[in-house]
């Protein structure tokens, strides 16, 4: 397994790589088992695995959230070559943003809705970086997980939109046995936190409509930003013990 952290140098092998099909998983990295599924489904369908390892800041609206992100270099890193990995990006920010933030892409304003409505820059600063890197790695797949639905969306139709030749492939959801959704926030819950959280799963997967399952969580302490049935799912954003949890099901 190779790691880059100079996109020149990257760029050199990637062109050494042309001819072979090459599957690609974006992260910023705290991976765990839901990560894991994603490089094994590139590694079972392409012959070169590239994984980027990104805290991307222009999607972090709460400055402090970024902070706070985990960051866990050394052992993302023996994950992904004990997962079969063939080459890491670990670039830096003044590499992925030379010009700053001054040019990026915008959502339509239809589209600033639950994430993008409760996360203002977040779906800005989800395209702008899933654009940049699928440039860089130029891959026949990426994968994305179904956790982070609205995010799956938007990047499948700004991939569609402007011609890239990148498949985005949509993956399920990772849960533990719990059914609480694998997330790299989960570490920072208690360990009665991360069993409460599970009930959001749960709530989502239950309730009879929106208003029941926001009533259902309300009782277990957690505060619910959204619970809203779009594009065939039904999807929450909840906060627990300071930790934003997010998930969604299929709609009944």
């Amino acid at each position: 397994m190779r790691v880059w952290e100079n996109l020149d140098e990257w760029q050199a092998r990637r062109r050494s790589l042309e001819g072979r099909s090459i599957g690609f998983v974006p992260t910023m990295g705290a991976l765990h088992q839901g990560h894991g599924s994603l490089v094994e489904r590139c590694r079972a369908e392409n012959e070169i695995v590239v994984v980027s390892i990104f805290v991307n800041p222009s999607q972090f609206n709460d400055p402090s959230d970024l902070d706070r992100y985990p960051r866990t270099l050394a052992p993302d890193l023996a994950m992904l070559e004990k997962l079969g990995a063939d080459e890491v990006i670990v670039p830096s920010a003044a590499d992925m943003y030379p010009n700053g933030y001054s040019i990026r892409l915008e959502p339509h304003p239809d589209d600033l809705v639950l994430e993008g409505a409760y996360r203002p820059g977040f779906l800005q600063g989800v395209m702008t970086i899933v654009m940049k890197l699928l440039n860089l790695v130029r891959a026949h797949r990426a994968c994305f997980g179904e956790k982070d639905y609205q995010q799956l969306r938007t990047v499948t139709a700004m991939a569609q939109e402007f011609f890239l030749p990148t498949v985005i492939v949509a993956c399920p959801t990772v849960r533990e046995k719990s059914g609480l959704a694998m997330s790299s926030r989960n570490a920072r819950l208690s360990p009665g936190g991360r069993e409460k959280a599970a009930r959001l799963f749960h709530a989502l997967s239950t309730a009879n409509d929106c208003a029941e399952a926001r009533d259902m969580l309300e009782k277990q302490g957690m505060e619910v930003e959204y619970i809203e049935e779009r594009w065939g799912r039904r999807l929450a954003a909840a906060h627990l013990e300071g930790v934003r949890l997010i998930d969604n099901v299929p709609c009944c």
